[in-house]
């Protein structure tokens, strides 16, 4: 039979599953293993040997997924092919009816190609079997089978596996739970390989991951050294439930032979690991380190501490050794940018603590890596999951004096591991200039804040031109945004510019280094500027004159809140009373909740935005304006392109006292019929404002296209003021970023506004 003739064979055909990128170093802890004849294939290696061979595999492998048993190869033209191939099989020599089941089939199969159907194709091929047979079916479990199968379907080649693993070789019975984004155990061994860390405890160095999170790397790295089977705590693998082993005595204690000699060599490997130890500045996740190090048996061998990468590292041994760690990416693109924080003072502290040791992170943004301040001497690709990562390797030589002219490189190309910490610590003399007037203008802005029950403010607008930043305060939160540099400025220098301000901010503006946003501000086509730049979301609620607004400092390149219009707001509200208001282009619809607010008969805001118009809903929502739906009740909610929609208005006869308008300068999205330009088009928008004002209405006009000229024609069809130094607040009166303007019909209605 089959299965018989598998286990008298001297060669079985095996292939151990594993990331994309560290086939090579499966293969070479197979041939550790006395496997020899192996062959590596894009996503694992395939080997030939005896069942003891899959077995140590299962065991010993810190890098492989999966270890396969090769039952068929076969080719097919068609689903009813597939299903002949796998009812061939006598399943009864691998397991019996009373057994549970999973099915994991991959397909690039032509003919077959969707592999959920070649999935159920092979569930029914083997359930006909055995209700042919006994009149009764295997179950199927996805979770924990006794038995899994995997199949790979292509034109040139079908192959049928046993799962000799089970669940996947990364669980190896040591974690007792993880923080939010835990490293897996078989990349972090993948990282620890590519870092030469047997070369390292070999010699009895140290090993310290100062950014340990739960442990993972730590424990990875005391199992390697100790030389400790991977799989050692596991108590079930793949070929528990499989009949030649479960019920043949022979096999179990070759088993059992295999997992005592692993033990003896942990007995031995534990006496003389090196000094292993990590850190992390959460206590929740030192905390949870230190459980899993317990339960993996390690916790007279790694020791953890409470301490923060970015200010108070120091070795815990005299003899250098090697860093490894994985530090938070963050994909969100104010997060993005802000790690660069953590990335730059921790570069600051291996290059002041740990000369002569070797370092070695793991980031998928190159951007970050750059923030260390060292030069990779090595560099290697690996995934995490589908996310392609760099694990980046550094020699710290601190005493290696760096000129002043090639500061700027230390981001960038050149070898910046020779920067000596003195020079590193010492800031620049415009980063002093930075940091002294940001001080003075949060020191004056914060007293005129308080007097004028001010929360969310500008501190900063590109003051000093080196500097070209915008710092807004918002409560407890922190908004930078970095204007794109001139293809004229060096990238380099103005890459060690902004470390300069993100490594100050939250001290000078007294809050928390994590509630500090940055991000790039470009010039953007269309309404690029108002699309969102990241699928995930993060919300606050901030105060301003008595009412509630949401901002979202992550997902945008703008907040939900513009700033500069708080004094716009403010007359908006003034004016509202007992009048209806439409409010165009109208964002987030912050002018809305003003008017409203103010007492305001009617509102209609209009935007082409669903979200932005969602978000509209939901100030108004929680200012307590909620009578209103999507195009009726007192507070009326319009999608639409606001050009068709003033078209549509003025065609029937709808009339307001009061209108906002603040047009984009430039938009082409596909949602309008055409494009525009407010410098082309204000007329036009502004006449067809003035057709659906009432006799004794304002129209609240506001721009912020730079060099912007109004047209001077509007003044034949209505009374205009400029009255842009009465909707400018003081922490925008040195460089005000809107213009704006009051029409009215009658003089005397304009004199409200003045």
């Amino acid at each position: 039979m089959l299965t018989k003739e598998i286990l008298l064979k001297q060669t079985n055909h095996f292939f151990a599953t594993c990331a994309k990128g560290v086939e090579d170093l499966v293969q070479k802890e197979l041939e550790q293993l006395a496997i020899s004849d192996t062959k590596i294939h894009t996503g694992g290696v395939a080997f030939s040997g005896d069942i003891e061979s899959a077995y140590k595999a299962c065991l010993w492998s810190r890098v492989a997924s999966r270890i396969l048993l090769q039952l068929k190869e076969f080719s097919i033209a068609s689903d009813d092919d597939l299903y002949s191939a796998i009812i061939s099989v006598d399943w009864s020599e691998h397991f019996s009816e009373h057994d549970t089941l999973a099915i994991d089939c991959f397909s690039s199969h032509t003919v077959v190609n969707n592999s959920q159907f070649a999935t159920f194709r092979i569930k029914d091929a083997i359930v006909d079997q055995f209700v042919q047979n006994t009149g009764q079916r295997p179950s199927i479990d996805r979770e924990t089978p006794d038995i899994r199968i995997n199949v790979y379907l292509s034109d040139k080649q079908c192959l049928l596996y046993l799962d000799m693993s089970g669940e996947a070789l990364h669980k190896r019975g040591y974690r007792q739970s993880a923080g939010s984004a835990p490293l897996r155990e078989t990349l972090a061994a993948s990282m620890l390989y590519r870092a030469k860390w047997q070369r390292f405890y070999e010699q009895g160095l140290p090993f310290y991951d100062p950014m340990c999170g739960s442990g993972t790397l730590l424990i990875e790295a005391a199992m390697m050294a100790a030389n400790i089977a991977p799989g050692i705590l596991r108590d079930r693998f793949g070929f528990s439930g499989w009949k030649p082993f479960a019920r043949d005595e022979a096999e179990q204690e070759k088993w059992r032979a295999i997992v005592q000699d692993a033990e003896d060599k942990k007995q031995a490997g534990l006496a003389s690991a090196p000094i292993i130890s990590g850190s992390d500045n959460s206590e929740q996740l030192v905390g949870i380190a230190r459980s899993n190090i317990k339960s993996a048996g390690l916790d007279s061998v790694v020791k953890v501490f409470l301490r923060d990468a970015s200010k108070d590292i120091t070795p815990y041994t005299e003899k250098p050794g090697l860093i490894v760690t994985n530090p938070p990416y963050g994909k969100r693109i104010g997060q993005v940018q802000m790690l660069r924080t953590l990335y730059h003072r921790f570069g600051v502290q291996l290059k002041t603590h740990f000369n002569g040791w070797t370092a070695v992170i793991i980031t998928s943004e190159d951007e970050l890596a750059k923030s260390i301040g060292l030069r990779a001497f090595r560099k290697n690709a690996l995934f995490n999951g589908a996310l392609k990562s760099i694990l980046y390797q550094y020699r710290i030589d601190s005493h290696k004096a760096q000129t002043p002219d090639r500061a700027a490189e230390a981001a960038g190309e050149s070898d910046a591991s020779t920067v000596s910490p003195a020079a590193k610590r010492q800031p620049s003399e415009h980063a002093l200039m930075f940091a002294n007037r940001l001080k003075k203008n949060y020191k004056h802005l914060k007293k005129w804040a308080r007097k004028n029950d001010v929360s969310c403010y500008r501190v900063y607008d590109a003051d000093i031109p080196q500097y070209a930043v915008a710092i807004d305060k918002y409560e407890n939160w922190v908004h930078v945004q970095e204007y794109q540099a001139p293809k004229t400025v060096d990238k380099n220098k103005a890459f060690l510019r902004i470390n300069d301000v993100i490594d100050v901010v939250a001290d000078i503006l007294e809050t928390k280094q994590q509630n500090v946003v940055l991000k790039v501000r470009k010039k953007q086509a269309g309404s690029a500027q108002y699309q969102k730049q990241d699928k995930k979301e993060y919300t606050t609620t901030v105060t301003e004159n008595g009412l509630r607004f949401i901002v979202n400092m992550y997902d945008y390149i703008d907040t939900g809140l513009f700033l500069d219009h708080r004094a716009t707001r403010q007359l908006v509200r003034k004016l509202a009373n007992g009048r209806s208001f439409l409010n165009l282009f109208a964002y987030t619809g912050s002018v809305t909740v003003y008017a409203a607010a103010g007492g305001a008969s009617t509102t209609t805001t209009v935007d082409m935005s669903n979200t932005y118009l969602n978000w509209a809903k939901e100030n108004m929502a929680i200012n307590g304006f909620t009578d209103g739906v999507y195009g009726s009740g007192q507070h009326r909610f319009v999608r639409e392109d606001c050009l068709k929609w003033l078209q549509q208005a003025i065609d029937d006869n709808k009339k307001y006292q009061l209108i906002f308008i603040d047009p984009p300068t430039f938009s082409n999205s596909k949602k309008m019929d055409t494009s525009l330009d407010v410098n082309r088009d204000h007329a036009a928008l502004l006449s067809g404002c003035l057709a659906l004002l009432e006799d004794d209405g304002q129209i609240i006009f506001s721009t912020n296209a730079k060099s912007f000229k109004l047209d001077e024609s509007l003044k034949e069809d209505c009374f205009i003021k400029e009255i842009t130094s009465k909707t400018t607040t003081e922490d925008f009166r040195r460089k005000p970023l809107h213009r704006c303007w009051c029409l009215t019909k009658q003089e005397a209605a304009l004199d409200i506004c003045v």
